[in-house]
């Protein structure tokens, strides 16, 4: 009589009480029940030992690999603290802690059984081709990360500024607004620490985009005056700022999306902790996995305590008017007023009737005597 799947326990309850019956052997009642010998063997055992006769767990009585509930806990107090690292971060933070930690499949697999991790974002979660410069400060990020309120009725806009080689964070400022001359204060603490990047990339928004009619702005050629090239993404193209923008969604995902700033000078607090984590600690996948303050070295080029004077070789000096314009051959070309009662230069170029217009070792325009305009306003460093 083979065993039936759904009577087992019955089944091996009347095998056991015939066996007590002692009308027929051991072995005949094995063969009777379809079993063997040590299997009638072992349910008399569990019988008279008061066992019962359902089937055991096959699940091993031991987990050696399995994750202590010590890690399980730092993973998920991690996790708590900044909501955005996800597991292979937070593997490698956690192991220059001190700590084993296990593979990253399983820390991402207890991020997601504590409910840490939703669908949306595990598939939202995509790989990115990384450009970069060669070294650092050959060209700066920079970028508002959007205004936002706080408690006290203000609302701060925060000024970041990365790296675009080791992906450092320059700066992350608490300001007041978005006006020049806020910024440029930022800017320069940012140069007293750090010295002068080569160039500086933004957007085309104020302050660093838009001139109060056409042309340059103030920022611009404050920059250039400390031979730092400005350079623009295109418009309605975000993704040429791309390190700023993935720095800018950390920051989001990370600090700002969890937590409630009371004043100006608590954000700068948030801010500040939130850079030095990110900095210090967090590792970069651009970066083989190192933090970027493991491959940022300051530039060497100082912010200069006065801008100095420049004194042109070639081309014939003209001082533009506050308007903007730029009288030459009895023809004004307007420039930016930010410009305004600076000394630039007219050189001839090797198109009859063209001249471009330098302002120190910066062509920012070329000019048509011929058709009396300007045909370009591209810049470029000589």
């Amino acid at each position: 009589m083979p065993w039936e799947r759904r009577t087992v326990e019955e089944s091996r309850m009347a095998f056991i009480r015939e066996y007590q019956e002692g009308e027929e052997g051991k072995s005949a009642l094995c063969r009777k029940y379809g079993i063997s010998r040590p299997t009638g063997d072992l349910w008399l055992k569990r019988y008279e030992s008061g066992e019962g006769l359902s089937d055991l767990s096959r699940a091993p009585r031991t987990h050696p690999l399995k994750t202590s509930r010590e890690k399980e806990e730092a993973i998920l107090d991690f996790r708590a603290e900044h909501p955005g690292t996800g597991a292979r971060k937070i593997k490698i933070i956690l192991e220059r802690r001190g700590m084993e930690m296990p593979s990253v499949n399983t820390v991402n697999e207890i991020l997601k059984r504590n409910g840490c991790i939703s669908k949306e974002a595990s598939q939202a979660a995509e790989h990115y081709q990384r450009f970069a410069k060669a070294y650092p400060n050959a060209m700066w990020q920079a970028d508002f990360k959007g205004h936002f309120a706080m408690k006290d009725g203000n609302r701060c806009h925060p000024l970041n500024v990365i790296d675009d080689n080791s992906r450092f964070c320059i700066c992350s400022v608490a300001q007041e607004t978005e006006q020049m001359e806020e910024t440029k204060r930022s800017f320069e603490a940012a140069f007293r620490e750090y010295g002068l990047p080569k160039r500086l990339l933004c957007d085309n928004g104020n302050p660093w985009g838009t001139a109060q009619s056409v042309g340059y702005t103030r920022f611009e050629v404050w920059l250039m005056d400390l031979n730092i090239l400005p350079i623009h993404g295109r418009a309605l193209h975000p993704q040429t700022q791309g390190k700023e923008e993935r720095f800018n969604g950390s920051q989001t995902r990370e600090l700002l999306n969890h937590t409630v700033m009371d004043n100006l000078a608590h954000a700068q607090q948030k801010l500040d902790e939130f850079r030095v984590f990110y900095n210090q600690e967090r590792p970069h996948e651009a970066l083989d996995m190192k933090p970027p303050a493991e491959v940022y070295q300051p530039s060497t080029t100082p912010l200069p305590d006065k801008i100095p004077e420049w004194e042109y070789s070639t081309g014939f000096v003209r001082k533009v008017k506050s308007t903007g314009f730029l009288n030459y051959g009895g023809q004004g070309y307007f420039l930016s007023e930010a410009f305004g009662d600076k000394h630039l230069a007219v050189v001839p170029t090797d198109t009859d009737g063209v001249f471009n217009v330098l302002y120190r070792n910066f062509r920012v325009a070329s000019i048509n005597l011929k058709e009396r305009c300007v045909v370009s306003r591209k810049l470029c460093k000589l």
